[in-house]
């Protein structure tokens, strides 16, 4: 390897975990990190103080240029939009250098709630730690419109928190064993009790799977959805395993080989607060692999 090419695979890892996060989707970060290489490509390295500065700089520009296509993308997508799991164990270590709680599922999904450009200087500078001026200079603005941005984004994320800001795997994972039980033997009872009174469900079929399109609310309404939805899947011999996605437990639900949800959810240390449910074929062929290895925990 040259070491032209050598010096962008040393940073590769660092800038792989900041275009995930920005845009939610792998195959998004990989297009960036493409364009990435394609500019550095064409760089004189020789003349650069701080090669890391400037392959996090263009890798941020050219996420929120992508970010901000992809916003409008998002207004028109038919129902809501869930980001989508890195697939493969091997890609987890790219974007787990940073802190592992801003890779989770979850909070991918609370960074929606920024604009493009809090998005990007919050994770500049509370995940990559980068401080305002450095932020600053990447962004092109001044370090005082940096602190600005970076406050608004910790305090809209601050009123968006779920109830467990950090979760407990252990926890997650026995709600989840319990609700794959409860979904193979399905009863209101057995279900309302394991979801919070104000429970939330979202699902994300991208008009191309049978999913709701719009959030329901209450542990009655998740009750009654998820008795229906275990006695088709009953109909269909769908079988249910658990497997560690961005860090935190997932169900992934199988029907005839093929993967047809992948849920993860949050909790208030008792009981389920939301289930994120992903439908979308297309986000959950990239993981139809992951449950052939030894990690995972099959629950028939």
């Amino acid at each position: 390897m040259d070491p032209h090419t050598a010096l962008f695979q040393q940073h590769r890892p660092r800038l792989f975990g900041l275009a995930y996060r920005m845009l939610g989707t792998p195959s998004d970060a990989e297009d960036v990190l493409h364009d990435a290489w394609l500019r550095w490509h064409a760089q004189n390295t020789d003349a650069l103080d701080d090669p890391e500065a400037w392959l996090v700089t263009v890798t941020t520009r050219i996420a929120l240029d992508r970010l901000r296509r992809a916003k409008t993308e998002r207004a028109h997508y038919s129902g809501p939009w869930l980001p989508e799991p890195l697939a493969a164990e091997s890609e987890q270590p790219e974007a787990q250098l940073e802190r592992a709680e801003s890779l989770t599922l979850t909070f991918l999904l609370l960074l929606e709630r920024l604009s493009a450009e809090e998005r990007a200087a919050f994770l500049l500078h509370e995940v990559f730690d980068y401080s305002h001026a450095e932020t600053a200079a990447m962004l092109e603005i001044s370090e005082e419109a940096c602190r600005q941005r970076v406050h608004r984004a910790k305090q809209r994320l601050r009123e968006a928190r779920p109830r467990q800001a950090i979760p407990d795997i252990g926890t997650q994972r026995r709600l989840l064993e319990r609700f794959a039980q409860a979904l193979q033997q399905p009863s209101l009872e057995t279900l309302r009790a394991l979801f919070a009174e104000d429970a939330l469900h979202v699902a994300d079929g991208g008009g191309l799977a049978r999913a709701t399109l719009h959030p329901l609310h209450g542990a009655e309404r998740l009750a009654r959805l998820y008795v229906q939805i275990a006695l088709q899947q009953q109909r269909h011999g769908v079988h249910h395993e658990i497997h560690q996605l961005n860090g935190t437990p997932a169900l992934l639900s199988w029907s005839g080989g093929i993967l047809i949800s992948a849920s993860w959810i949050d909790d208030d240390g008792e009981r389920i607060t939301a289930v994120h449910s992903l439908r979308h074929p297309g986000k959950l062929a990239r993981l139809a692999a992951v449950t052939k290895s030894n990690a995972s925990t099959s629950l028939h």
